[in-house]
């Protein structure tokens, strides 16, 4: 099989994005050093060559998956804390939907790790590390916003994110995800009620 390269030409980040992949295809159980090689088109020890045991490469999977949802997210395109609550919702519903439609397998494989996370407190430390990237700019924003207890408000916020990620991601209506608008809307209300704006 020829042997497949990423646009940037790295070999760790095509065996990374390759293993997000098959996380998502086959979960957890599947991930193997083998697999990644064979779904990647590269000889046989090419992922254990430069990830020597499983914890390594899952680490580096994380890291992976934290630099594309930044650039997904588009944290550092958020508007400004002057732009107004509506900014703030239209830029959010923007990283959701486009997170729900056109990287469906990145948060899967997200909840994989998440999974795995809980069993692994090497991994724990890893996977919370690239979470704080996504919670800091997002608490700054609320805290400039005028939110009066921003560490909630941030938590809330995510979690919203988040439950609507998992439920047509992986959950209930994974076959039916919400339009742009929708997702702006219910974002438009969160932020109205946690800010106290009509």
């Amino acid at each position: 099989m020829a042997e497949r390269t990423t646009p940037q030409g790295s070999r760790a980040d095509l065996i990374t994005d390759t293993a997000l992949d098959v996380l998502a295809e086959r979960g957890m159980r599947g991930l193997t050093h083998r697999a990644v090689d064979e779904a990647a088109g590269l000889p046989q020890g090419s992922t254990s060559n430069l990830f020597r045991t499983r914890q390594t490469l899952l680490e580096a999977v994380v890291t992976r998956l934290m630099h594309r949802e930044v650039s997904i997210l588009a944290i550092d395109e958020m508007p400004g804390p002057t732009d107004g609550t509506a900014a703030l919702a239209n830029a959010l519903a923007l990283a959701v939907h486009r997170s729900l439609n056109e990287h469906r397998t990145l948060v899967i494989a997200r909840y994989e790790l998440a999974l795995e996370a809980t069993r692994r407190p090497e991994l724990r430390t890893a996977y919370d590390t690239a979470g704080r990237s996504f919670r800091g700019p997002l608490h700054a924003l609320l805290t400039a916003a005028g939110s009066s207890d921003a560490e909630r408000h941030t938590r809330s916020l995510i979690a919203w994110c988040e439950g609507l990620l998992f439920t047509c991601a992986a959950g209930a209506d994974h076959l039916a995800p919400p339009d742009h608008e929708t997702v702006r809307k219910g974002l438009t209300e969160l932020l109205n009620g946690m800010l106290g704006r009509p």
